[in-house]
């Protein structure tokens, strides 16, 4: 058994705040750590070296001016995929075949796992709502879905029917009509008969075969035979955060994501061999954050030598390792008060909770993507059948943002009915503050219906005689 070397953070040391701060950005979307292959690749598509910022800016750049002549070359030189302009969408016959030939076990599980989302999503729908004051004014609240939205299911260590269940059976449950997907043309991607069966038990007519950047702008834009959409989910690469981020404002997105990230908080209750595995669940992502909270010294030492035992059982455990190493941390509390705020600090995409008394420890958990109570309650329940997206908030961002869920699909609009009277009774409040302002026109727009009896008193004009075009119509 190999020794592990994970990082131990003890909360009492003087620059403790600064590591967790470090833990905390490492996977910030926007850092500019890019692997040597990385590096060499950006060097030859673009015949210099580029940071991975403005490589997404040049390549959303040229979508945006040439379209699909554009995404086609990036797809070449980035995925090492020739594609001719009708082969970049998933024929309806492919979708059928995929679905045709996979396991009937596979297609009872995605049924299962979609009707949980959608009784889930379904139920946590925002209601259209109304205020009305009698004989003075009605205000009403409207939802709507939004017309078509993109999903980004990446194809890089595997494929991901799960994330296209977490992205679709939201947005479903909102109401969408128009559901887009894209997918690397890659074995793990649109080529994948898994993911392909998967988009044809959902209903998904459009199918891509587009990753990374250029697929982001080529949604975001809209190419030849790809109509733009309106709002862009799903998670990806460095890359594909960061076009995300780029085309903000031409299309609503999720959240900017990074690699996954679990925190586990735990006391003497916890087993070691649970919280390993649950550690090790996410290092296997690699890269990924696996992080250990506890204020019962024992465990991390006890944790440690199990992970240590679980990894060599493990068919990724090489990967799952150097995320471990490079990535993952124990950290010792020297109290309950100490680790609660260190979580909050870390501001966690999943938080498990395993302690004596979790939901305690919950109610004073102020960040976090998603919390999982108790032993019983593993991570994995929510990132594939639960009924909660798994498309969760990373890199401490969960301090602001939070989770996909149905409402992110739909739009608000509101509705203002005032009475004549309605309006006189709160004219000299919007009168006052107009004239504040400086906007006497709005002051005046108000005041002129306050002080009139206005269009409904007017008498209807009389017409005598039938119009001379109307009457040669006849």
């Amino acid at each position: 058994m190999a020794s592990l070397k994970l990082r131990r953070i003890d909360l009492t040391a003087n620059n403790a705040a600064a590591q967790i701060t470090k833990l905390r950005d490492q996977f910030r979307y926007d850092s500019e750590v890019v692997s040597t292959a990385g590096k060499k690749l950006t060097h030859a598509v673009f015949g210099e070296a580029l940071s991975p910022v403005r490589a997404v800016e040049r390549i959303c750049s040229e979508v945006r001016d040439k379209g699909l002549s554009a995404v086609l070359s990036y797809t070449e030189q980035f995925d090492k995929v020739k594609l001719k302009a009708d082969a970049l969408r998933v024929k309806p016959a492919e979708l059928a075949e995929a679905h045709a030939s996979v396991a009937p076990e596979f297609l009872e599980a995605i049924r299962q796992v979609l009707y949980n989302v959608v009784q889930f999503q379904s139920g946590v729908l925002h209601r259209d709502a109304v205020m009305r004051v009698s004989e003075r004014h009605e205000l009403h609240l409207r939802y709507r879905p939004l017309d078509r939205v993109g999903v980004y299911c990446p194809g890089g260590a595997a494929a991901y029917p799960s994330t296209l269940l977490m992205t679709v059976g939201p947005a479903q449950a909102a109401g969408v009509e128009q559901i887009v997907v894209c997918m690397p043309p890659k074995d793990t991607g649109a080529y994948n008969r898994e993911m392909l069966a998967t988009c044809y038990e959902l209903g998904i007519k459009e199918v891509y075969r587009i990753g990374g950047a250029q697929a982001i702008a080529a949604m975001a834009y809209g190419v030849e035979g790809l109509p733009a959409v309106d709002m862009i989910v799903g998670p990806g690469n460095q890359y594909v955060a960061l076009a995300k981020k780029h085309v903000f404002g031409q299309v609503a997105i999720d959240c900017i994501a990074g690699p996954s990230e679990i925190v586990v908080a735990a006391d003497d209750a916890a087993h070691p061999d649970w919280v390993a595995l649950d550690m090790i669940a996410q290092a296997e992502h690699s890269p990924g954050v696996s992080v250990l909270v506890t204020w019962y010294e024992p465990l991390i030492e006890e944790v440690n030598e199990s992970i240590a035992k679980k990894l060599a059982k493990l068919s990724r455990a090489d990967l799952a390792r150097d995320s471990l190493e490079r990535f993952g941390a124990l950290v010792l509390a020297p109290d309950k008060k100490s680790a609660l705020e260190c979580v909050n600090a870390l501001a966690p995409e999943h938080l498990h909770i395993q302690t004596r008394d979790p939901e305690a420890f919950a109610e004073q958990v102020r960040n976090a993507g998603a919390v999982f109570l108790g032993p019983f309650t593993p991570v994995a329940v929510g990132d594939y059948a639960a009924g909660p997206s798994h498309v969760l908030p990373t890199g401490g961002t969960a301090r602001w943002a939070s989770g996909l869920n149905a409402n992110d699909f739909r739009k608000r609009t509101s509705l203002m009915r005032f009475t004549r009277n309605g309006l006189k009774d709160i004219a000299p409040d919007v009168i006052y503050l107009a004239n504040v302002e400086g906007l006497t026109a709005h002051a005046a727009s108000v005041e002129i219906r306050a002080n009139n009896n206005g269009p409904e008193a007017r008498p209807k004009p009389k017409v005598d005689k039938v119009p001379a075009a109307a009457a040669a119509k006849k």
